[in-house]
């Protein structure tokens, strides 16, 4: 039986707490649970707490589920901007990224579906543990899958522009609002 929304939410919350993130009630209410329509949290997904998004900067908490996936995507240019740049700083867990940039492995530290494995074509593999941090520019594709224990991370970014995202996944609808496909705040 698939995940439920509040369930992943409990999830999200219990690793929030074990890794020490103090959080108001209100950014507890907050905390946005995307399944990037695929309707597979479980799989592929992720939890986060915007801080801030405005026109010059964006600050996120990202919690991450055992294994959990954020599918490949890039961020395209918008107007004057090149499009968004973020660092990723893992502060639990552990996260694999992927990204275009650098040498290009055709093994696969991440377990992907056989069926789902032509959506992720962006192969260098960059292994993160709490601490560590990487920085991926923007109109590149990636993508993320967490360890085994899940991750909790914060992104520090550019203007997060998420109806602009590009996904390699035709089955991903990436929408504004609540509901489980994300957040699209002024």
């Amino acid at each position: 039986m698939a995940m439920e929304e509040q369930t992943a939410r409990s999830q999200a919350l219990a690793l929030l707490e074990q890794a020490d993130i103090p959080l108001t009630e209100s950014e507890k209410a907050s905390l946005d649970v995307i399944d990037f329509g695929i309707g597979d949290i479980e799989r592929y997904g992720v939890q986060l707490i915007e801080y801030i998004n405005n026109d010059r900067y964006c600050a996120r908490q990202l919690v991450f589920l055992p294994y959990q996936t954020i599918p490949e995507h890039m961020h395209p240019p918008v107007g004057e901007d090149p499009g968004k740049v973020e660092t990723f700083r893992v502060v639990w867990g552990s996260v694999l990224a992927y990204t275009e940039q650098g040498e290009q492995s055709m093994q696969l530290s991440a377990r992907l579906a056989e069926e789902d494995e032509a959506y992720f074509r962006a192969r260098h593999e960059i292994r993160l543990e709490a601490g560590e941090q990487c920085t991926i520019g923007g109109n590149q594709f990636h993508w993320f899958q967490a360890g085994e224990r899940g991750a909790v991370v914060i992104e520090f970014s550019s203007p997060a522009r998420d109806s602009f995202d590009r996904f390699r996944d035709p089955r991903v609808v990436r929408e504004t609002g609540a509901g489980g496909s994300g957040k699209e705040r002024p």
